[in-house]
């Protein structure tokens, strides 16, 4: 729940004895669970996806009948999910309240998870290099009437393929409220700081020749997640682990005495 006093999203997870990190996951939920609490056979933990979850493509109905198949086996298992926004994510799934069940919740950025002694810091977010085709594809849908049966309630939530609001977001205010009420030791993200991986341009320079701002918006995309890092080294946050997705490849480095931990789709990273 949000901390009236910080408007921070602090949940804490006293029963899980284990902290697994994932890559994107492009809505194979089905699939995520099965790996985790049937091939790696976990128990008593938390998995915690680095963007890229999927939710929007579908409507709102597809997602709560997957919390339904796979209730029973996580709490067998005493497992829980917790998604964070990727750029192929519904920014309205991923405010704490639209889908959040026992088992398995979409955070809001800036959101503050306890477990295992570890206190995580999770913020989403990063630029589509095909967004110019799939604002097109938008259209064409559209036009041809596909995609076009939205939820008479929320219509935010009706099917999509691309968001506006996908860019991470710097909030100082908040980042000085967790600096002040938290001690971070890990850090979640979708993309990465700049001095990170991937640093290849293969295919954006493609894709940039359509779309005119994409190089520039890109940059900026790994500049917000450096004011991130700078802000939590200033103040003194000792940041053990920083993982994410995005760019679909594994790596790994020790940076300034941070692992930094890029992880590929559907790879899994446990935390010790």
């Amino acid at each position: 729940m949000p901390d009236k006093k910080t408007n921070i999203a602090e949940i804490c997870f006293p029963e899980a004895k284990n902290i697994m990190v994932s890559g994107d996951i492009h809505g194979n939920f089905n699939e995520l669970v099965y790996k985790l609490c049937v091939q790696y056979k976990l128990t008593d933990t938390l998995l915690v996806v680095a963007g890229d979850c999927g939710f929007g493509f579908e409507l709102q109905g597809y997602y709560e009948n997957m919390v339904k198949r796979n209730d029973k086996r996580m709490s067998k298992a005493n497992n829980w999910i917790v998604f964070i926004r990727g750029n192929h994510d519904n920014p309205a799934y991923f405010d704490g309240k639209t889908f959040k069940h026992r088992r398995f919740i979409a955070v809001t950025d800036y959101t503050v998870l306890k477990a295992c002694s570890h206190t995580i810091l999770c913020i989403g977010g990063a630029i589509s290099i095909d967004r110019q085709w799939r604002k097109e594809q938008w259209l064409k849908m559209q036009s041809e009437n596909i995609y076009t049966h939205n939820n008479p309630i929320r219509q935010e939530l009706g099917r999509n393929v691309y968001w506006q609001a996908e860019a991470p977001i710097y909030d100082s205010k908040k980042m000085d409220v967790i600096s002040k009420e938290f001690t971070v030791d890990t850090v979640i993200t979708h993309t990465a700081p700049a001095f990170c991986e991937s640093h290849s341009k293969d295919g954006l320079k493609a894709w940039g020749k359509r779309d005119s701002a994409l190089l520039a918006d890109v940059s900026l995309e790994r500049l917000i997640m450096d004011k991130i890092y700078n802000h939590l080294q200033q103040h003194n946050h000792h940041i053990k682990y920083w993982c994410y997705g995005h760019f679909h490849q594994s790596w790994h480095s020790s940076i300034n005495d941070t692992l930094f931990i890029m992880l590929d789709i559907m790879e899994f990273y446990k935390l010790s």
